[in-house]
């Protein structure tokens, strides 16, 4: 997942809206957004070859939602897949307090990432770089690889045009997240990579024949505990190759 806007209690009609989109190499095995099969209530897209996911929610109205942490000199071969760290906050009853102090525990087990993520009550972050953690207030928010709220142009750009957008127009949510326009060289951050992979990444949506953005989600509470959730998977090409649509009752409406 390399971009994730989330606006919480901002829009009085809909406490949460969240949209993503996930990159990653078009080789690695995918399961779209579906009800997990004896999980608790888990909608999420599945990592078909380390079995977590990278974004979720949950009919009791908890959601995660991950990214990388960009520092290619940092990576260790072997580490465990971050994707059950979403995975286990999905199905886990603690609080936001009580999450957060697990993944001070856990998180060094892991390759960099950051996690932002909901008990259906508070909000949280957690950033592995700083080691550390905290509940949110309301307001917009933004998270690609690196930590929540850098000023990246596509982070940037993103919430702009969120904040500028009726929250409960869905063809303008993916608009944005489909915006394939690269940043000017002066603009791009210095992450490690090559400077045509910088290029490349600074796009809220990413085209690449090896690697790209796989999927974008759209997520929305209302204000009376409506859940819509809606997934469109991408080819290397960046054309739709699917589409997934679910609209459920939160055991909870949302505070």
């Amino acid at each position: 997942m390399c971009l994730i806007l989330l606006m919480w209690r901002v829009d009085p009609e809909f406490p949460v809206v969240l949209a993503a989109n996930r990159d990653e190499f078009h080789a690695r095995p995918t399961a779209g957004a579906a009800w997990w099969p004896g999980r608790s209530g888990v909608l999420a897209g599945r990592d078909l070859k380390a079995g977590g996911t990278w974004l979720g929610v949950t009919s009791r109205g908890r959601f995660a939602a991950l990214t990388n942490f960009r520092d290619p000199a940092a990576q260790r071969a072997g580490a465990r897949s971050r994707g059950e760290l979403v995975t286990e906050v999905l199905e886990s009853g603690l609080s936001v307090g009580d999450t957060l102090t697990r993944l001070r525990k856990v998180g060094a087990d892991y390759n960099g990432f950051n996690m932002i993520f909901s008990d259906g009550h508070r909000l949280g972050i957690y950033e592995s770089a700083r080691g550390e953690g905290r509940e949110l207030e309301p307001g917009l928010f933004g998270l690609s690889n690196h930590l929540l709220d850098t000023p990246w142009p596509k982070v940037q750009n993103a919430k702009n045009r969120l904040a500028a957008v009726l929250t409960r127009d869905e063809n303008a949510i993916l608009d944005l997240l489909r915006d394939d326009r690269p940043a000017p060289d002066a603009d791009l951050p210095q992450t490690g990579v090559r400077l045509e992979w910088e290029r490349l990444l600074s796009s809220a949506f990413v085209r690449a024949d090896d690697y790209g953005t796989r999927c974008s989600t759209v997520v929305r509470f209302d204000r009376a505990g409506r859940a819509t959730f809606d997934e469109w998977s991408w080819d290397r090409r960046g054309t739709e190759s699917g589409r997934q649509s679910y609209e459920f009752e939160l055991e909870e409406p949302p505070c």
